[in-house]
Parts: C-alpha cells; structure tokens; sequence
C-alpha cells in the first residue's frame, strides 16, 4: 500500500456488532435477493445514530443545542494529528500536556482500545476514555475535533456524562468508534463524513484518513 493511500478507519455495520448497552442493536437483513429469486439485492439496515464509526453533535447531551445540521466542514476535513496514549485507563491532562494540543487542531486518540476492545465478542465496558479533566484541557487548548478509538470519549463507569457535557459544550466536535488498529502516530489528511439527516443528536459517519 502507498504511503499517501487513504486508509479507512471506520467500523462496518453488522449483525451482532458492538453496540452502547440500552441502544438500539443494528440488524441488517436481506430484503430482496439474487439468491433466492429476486431481480436485485435490497438490505434492509436497522441501527441508532450512535451506531459504530460516528459523530457526536452538542444537541446529544444538551438541550437546544446544534446538531448536526450545523457541523462545519472544517472540523472533519482537513490535517489531523493522530497521537497514542499509553495510559490503560483515561486519557488525563498529564499525558496530553506532552502532546501540546494545539488551538483549532482536529486530535485523534489512539489507546490500548483499538488493539483489544473491538476485538472482545461483547461491549467492552472497561474501554479507555477521556476523563472529564482531560476534555476540560483540550477545549483550554482551543482542539477544534477529538476522536476516539471506541465508543464512547466518556467513560461506561465513569465521566460517561461530564466529559461529553465539556466537550460539546465548548462545541468541540466528537467522533467516536474510530479503529486506529493500522495506523500510526503521525500527521494525516482526514475526511469524515457522516450520515445527513435532519437534526442529528449524532450520524454513523465513513472515516478515512491518509498520512501527510
């Protein structure tokens, strides 16, 4: 593979797929098929909008506030930083002081999560986070984006709710269930798009990106 091939980082839709407990599951079955007769194949998809690879807008925690229809481009196209994080627990501002955040900057974390949580037959309820601190610190540094490698920048047990308030509330854009298994620290192009629809608390989203 070239160095400058984009690389897709984005979660495929599937039966029996990780999901946040309490949330809709995802089910794709066949509608039409070749196979047994039909003229075309038609899937019917069934999932939430918090499902796999996909994007957070502040209108998910907070009342009132934008959704997705109000995403800016420039939040999820253009240079990104992919950085990893060696804590086994929380991305904490002590780690990410290191990394120097810097203002408008689109951040992608890569943890021990890529490497082991999509791995696990069932949620991994014990997936690292951003804890409320950390999201306090990158919306001090001005980080435009943040991206995490499972599903969810707020912790199963733990700043599940604070983070996401910090974050989205600063309108920090979120994208969540990201796989940085093949992808290295460094400097990439990024592109993520998500699913359009009216008013989104959030949209499943395709993610690529290509190293710089």
């Amino acid at each position: 593979m070239s160095k400058h091939s984009w690389i897709d980082v984005s979660i495929p839709l599937h039966n029996g797929m990780h999901g946040w407990p309490g949330n809709p599951p995802t089910f794709v079955t066949m509608h039409l098929g070749t196979s047994k007769g039909d003229v075309c194949n038609v899937s019917a998809i069934n999932f939430n909008s918090h499902t796999g690879t996909h994007m957070d807008a502040p209108l998910h925690f907070l009342h009132g506030h934008k959704s997705m229809n109000d995403l800016p481009w420039d939040a999820v196209i253009g240079p990104a930083r992919v950085v990893e994080i060696k804590d086994k627990e929380a991305i904490k501002p002590a780690e990410l002081k290191k990394l120097k955040p810097r203002k408008g900057e689109r951040l992608l974390f890569k943890t021990h999560n890529s490497a082991v949580s999509w791995k696990k037959p069932e949620f991994d309820k014990d997936f690292i986070y951003i804890s409320k601190e950390g999201a306090q610190y990158l919306v001090d540094c001005g980080v435009q984006t943040v991206g995490v490698d499972y599903l969810s920048v707020g912790g199963f047990y733990k700043d599940g709710i604070e983070t996401h308030h910090v974050l989205l509330g600063a309108e920090v854009w979120i994208i969540e269930g990201l796989d940085l298994s093949k992808v290295k620290p460094g400097d990439y192009d990024l592109i993520c798009l998500p699913i359009k629809y009216h008013r989104g608390d959030g949209a499943p989203a395709r993610c690529l990106l290509r190293k710089r």
